[in-house]
């Protein structure tokens, strides 16, 4: 009797989760045998892989194919006869405890896999992707691994890294190009070039070593520092490497292959290798797994002389920073839309994620002295103020919503523009903008805004800037805005765009920035998701993410500051300085 009960327990289960898989997924579940299955309660989101599918589920016949569904708690797998997807129900359905927390999976047969438009595709390449196996014998390979001294080299978060010919930075994603290094590619690799099946002669390698678990986020070489082809050479072990543009593409690379990215596949298509112990991959010979070895990779690049003119002009940096807004009235307009405006519809969510004063912001306003007279130009939801009680503060907002937040508050405020304060000249002892310069759009604008700045300072008086770093990523360490990504925080993030470009008027286009990645363009768009009670709307507002030296070069065009300190925090730049009797 109990065990018809517990049986009757697991049927009713099992129609729950067979009700869930339809209506997420569309297909539909059946209790007559099929050679395609589904798991029904645990998936890509719970954390289920194709290497622990193949892992269990291989033992009971030829796998065919293997499907998880992005963001959904199922998965899909086919064998090549019914036999074996029965066998497999029979053995595993209710029984293995590999769902959340430790549950049982369920199984059903299903009449057919979904068709999922983000599923990855095996079989073949991207456009101007070659891969040719055996490039190198076994010989030769010890021969090019006994290079790999990493003592003189570098240590990435995620790999051992050594360059010869030139350095690549990972903090600015480039090279410089005027600081070669002493040690060219070693002349071990030269039979390499005599092989190729065209003319090709690099003057600059990158050796990484990967230990198994270890990988590199997506990402494309930046197109400003080297030219095309791009080659690298696996060594020691295979490995599965994905390329992404408007799909994601699997490919196996063998141990001892030559991969040639070109072309397409080399300025368009991001590549990037996930980390994890096992790899999975698909040919026509069904679904594998193998466990990864230590790799090592030698990537031979070409340095580009001069910019790139290439013809994928979203994710090219030379080009993107061609598109300079010229006239005021773009600016105007710009700022208008993508900064004022959003600022006015996100003031309240806005002003809920900030809360926390930057401890360096901080510090410089507890250190004032008694009745000094502190002015926060963007001053936001004022949260830098009430944190010293001998000083006078007085702050300033172009949105009238977050004003308001501040009056509410008790602070003193007013609604104005940066670039034209309405305070006299010499009235403030201390001036503090908090990520607000980055929001003007010319550089002309942002000089006048650090102007209007020193104007209302006393000769003596200091002022804090910070402003968003191009470089999220500096040192190998993630900046706060990157960490906030939760689905990032183990790995290695580089710059990344998405494929959507927004015309902003004059022939002027600018680039969607993906949230919570390095930045790839100076000139971006950034969203601002805002959830509602009925949809969520994304806002675009616009940054000049500053490059290193960039702004304390522009803070010491005005003239009459001295710089007190110059440093990076957390993604931004920051530039203290003082106001000089000039």
């Amino acid at each position: 009797m109990e065990s018809n009960n517990s049986r009757k327990k697991l049927i009713k289960k099992l129609r729950k989760h067979q009700h869930t898989v339809g209506k997420e997924t569309g297909v539909v579940c059946t209790d007559s045998p099929t050679k395609n299955l589904v798991i029904c309660n645990t998936g890509q989101i719970n954390g289920l892989t194709e290497e622990i599918i193949v892992e269990h589920f291989e033992k009971y016949g030829h796998l065919d194919r293997v499907l998880l569904v992005p963001g959904k708690s199922c998965a899909f797998l086919s064998y090549k006869d019914t036999s074996s997807a029965s066998e497999a129900l029979e053995a595993v359905s209710g029984k293995l405890n590999i769902a959340q927390d430790g549950k049982p999976i369920f199984l059903s047969f299903v009449e057919a896999l979904p068709e999922i438009r983000d599923a990855k595709i095996w079989g073949r390449l991207p456009p101007g992707l070659r891969i040719i196996t055996n490039f190198v014998s076994e010989e030769e390979e010890a021969r090019l691994l006994a290079l790999c001294q990493f003592e003189d080299g570098g240590s990435m978060k995620h790999r051992l890294v050594k360059h010869y010919g030139y350095e690549f930075r990972y903090d600015i994603n480039n090279v410089d190009k005027e600081k070669p290094l002493s040690e060219g590619i070693p002349q071990e690799c030269d039979f390499l070039w005599r092989r190729l099946p065209f003319e090709f002669r690099p003057n600059q390698l990158t050796i990484n070593r990967y230990n198994p678990g270890q990988g590199i986020p997506s990402h494309v070489d930046t197109h400003s520092a080297f030219g095309d082809p791009i080659l690298s050479l696996s060594l020691s072990s295979d490995v599965v490497m994905e390329f992404k543009k408007d799909e994601t593409i699997c490919v196996l690379l063998p141990r001892r292959s030559l991969l040639v990215m070109a072309g397409e596949s080399r300025y368009e298509w991001t590549h990037g290798i996930v980390p994890r112990t096992f790899d999975f991959y698909n040919d026509e010979g069904g679904c594998h797994c193998f466990k990864r070895g230590v790799r090592v990779s030698f990537t031979f690049r070409k340095i580009r002389k001069g910019g790139c003119n290439c013809s994928y002009k979203l994710q090219c940096d030379s080009q993107t920073a061609t598109k300079i807004i010229e006239s005021d009235l773009l600016a105007h307009k710009l700022e208008n839309q993508h900064v004022h405006d959003v600022y006015e519809d996100i003031a309240g969510h806005f002003s809920e994620t900030r809360h926390t004063p930057w401890p360096n912001v901080l510090n410089f306003v507890q250190k004032l002295e008694i009745g000094a007279v502190l002015v926060d130009v963007g001053c936001g939801n004022g949260k830098y103020f009430g944190h010293n009680r001998q000083i006078v503060e007085l702050g300033t907002d172009r949105s009238f919503k977050l004003n308001n937040l501040c009056k509410h508050r008790g602070f003193e405020v007013f609604t104005g523009n940066c670039l034209n304060l309405p305070l006299k000249n010499s009235s403030a002892d201390a001036v503090i903008s908090i990520a607000v310069i980055h929001h003007l759009s010319t550089p002309e604008r942002r000089l006048k805004a650090l102007k209007e700045i020193v104007r209302i300072l006393r000769i003596g008086g200091e002022a804090l800037i910070y402003v968003w770093a191009k470089q999220q990523i500096k040192n190998d360490e993630k900046s706060t805005y990157i960490k906030q990504d939760r689905k990032n925080r183990k790995k290695e993030v580089i710059g990344s765009v998405t494929k959507e470009e927004v015309s902003v008027g004059e022939g002027v286009t600018l680039p969607v920035h993906t949230n919570r990645a390095n930045f790839t363009h100076s000139d971006v768009l950034v969203p601002w998701k805002l959830k509602g009670e009925e949809q969520e709307r994304t806002f675009l507002r616009f940054y000049h993410v500053f490059e290193e030296g960039e702004l304390e070069s522009l803070c010491q065009s005005i003239g009459n500051v001295s710089i007190v300190k110059s440093y990076y925090d957390q993604g931004n730049y920051c530039v203290q300085f003082v106001k000089n009797n000039k």
